[in-house]
């Protein structure tokens, strides 16, 4: 039998923030670049400030890991907040962690000034999953943080039974934190005959016990409609934006495109946080699943750099003959962003062949260090998550954090 107990180091680390200035290529005051230390924030309404970490830069294979300051701790919104999660009163709140993202995990637990809850998580040797908590969670607040990744149907099975095991321990209250959301695309019928799997799946995760469910770039806004509980659904563009006005790229060289006509509003919102800079469409012709053909491009992307945007890269085909599209057309440079690094093969092939100046992604999924490649950035977006934890638990806003 395999066994893995999962549970925080007993002295937990908090990251210190540092301050940082505003850029040129933001339209919107709400949105500040990085310091010279490559920390970045996000300024939410009303002053408050949710502070966002370093990002994982990537380069030649090695990873550079942020740097974590023992001596401080991190500047809540709420000083009683902070009293509570430091001098460990704070027992109505529980974080716990699966095993398909752990350091994701973590991440936040550092940010909100907790320890991990005590979990025990094994396999059986045939491949059932057994679950039990380690400590009581009778009357608290519990959040349960499993992105539904490779292996998809293993993680998402973990997810229910950690609900369930949450749920007959008597949890007042039990949120899903699913940084992503697998099976999102089959969120409609495009033929007959054809299962609707992502109301399926939500179907599951409500009749497993879960009260809400936060999620991260849904793949498509009415994926939220198939829950029958409260969703709360966290944008991470402001993290991936943060990053690249860092880069003190001209907004008069700027151009958003989207990879397909399904991602316009997607890039559309980017660009309007861009100094509203203008918009490109690459027109493609789907021949079947994970096969991506362009066929044109809507708009001008001579002499420019053009950021691609989407939600999520899997093989990277439409990513990488969008790219080509670009060059062919003139383009400068070409980035591309999306919140979820699937990678699936050939993706690292792909992306490593030089089309793409920099392919800037978030660590909603764990990427392995042999997917590593010299144009690869992970940004984190683990403090994002760790505030939207907060305000939940705390029946503040959420959407306030995106004004």
């Amino acid at each position: 039998m395999a066994s893995l107990a999962l549970s925080s180091p007993p002295g937990v680390k908090f990251p210190s923030f540092l301050a940082s200035s505003s850029s040129s290529l933001f339209s919107r005051s709400s949105i500040f670049a990085g310091t010279s230390e490559s920390r970045s924030r996000i300024s939410v309404s009303g002053g408050a400030k949710c502070n966002l970490p370093k990002a994982l830069n990537v380069g030649n294979g090695n990873a550079r890991v942020p740097i974590i300051n023992e001596t401080t701790i991190p500047k809540f919104f709420d000083s009683s907040r902070l009293e509570k999660s430091v001098s460990g009163t704070n027992t109505k709140l529980k974080l716990f962690s699966g095993t398909a993202n752990p350091a994701l995990s973590q991440e936040i637990a550092w940010y909100m000034g907790l320890e991990l809850g005590k979990i025990s998580i094994k396999r059986f040797a045939d491949g059932e999953i057994y679950v039990q908590l380690k400590e009581s969670v009778r009357g608290c607040d519990v959040f349960l943080v499993q992105p539904t990744c490779t292996p998809t149907n293993e993680n998402l099975m973990e997810l229910l039974i950690m609900i369930d095991a949450c749920r007959r321990a008597s949890a007042k209250k039990v949120t899903a934190v699913i940084p992503y959301f697998g099976y999102a695309r089959a969120d409609r019928k495009t033929q007959g005959r054809e299962s609707i799997a992502a109301k399926l799946v939500a179907n599951l995760i409500t009749e497993a016990g879960a009260d809400r469910v936060l999620a991260c770039d849904l793949h498509s806004g009415q994926s939220m409609g198939y829950f029958d509980i409260p969703v709360d659904h966290v944008y991470c563009q402001p993290v991936i934006l943060d990053y690249l006005a860092s880069k003190s790229i001209s907004s008069e060289d700027l151009v958003v495109v989207s990879p397909d006509v399904g991602g316009v509003a997607r890039a559309r919102a980017f660009a309007k946080k861009l100094s509203d800079a203008p918009l490109a469409i690459v027109d493609k012709r789907r021949h079947g699943h994970n096969v991506a053909e362009v066929m044109n491009l809507i708009g001008d992307v001579k002499g420019k750099v053009a950021v691609m945007v989407d939600d999520m890269i899997d093989t990277a085909g439409t990513i990488v003959k969008g790219a080509a599209l670009l060059h062919d057309e003139g383009a400068r440079e070409v980035y591309a962003c999306c919140t979820h690094a699937v990678f699936s093969p050939p993706a690292i092939e792909r992306l490593s062949s030089g089309l793409l100046q920099e392919v800037i992604v978030t660590n909603t999924l764990p990427v392995a260090e042999k997917n590593y490649f010299p144009q690869l950035t992970i940004l984190s977006v683990a403090n994002l998550l760790g505030e939207t934890i907060w305000r939940v638990h705390d029946d503040s806003s959420v959407s306030s954090i995106f004004l």
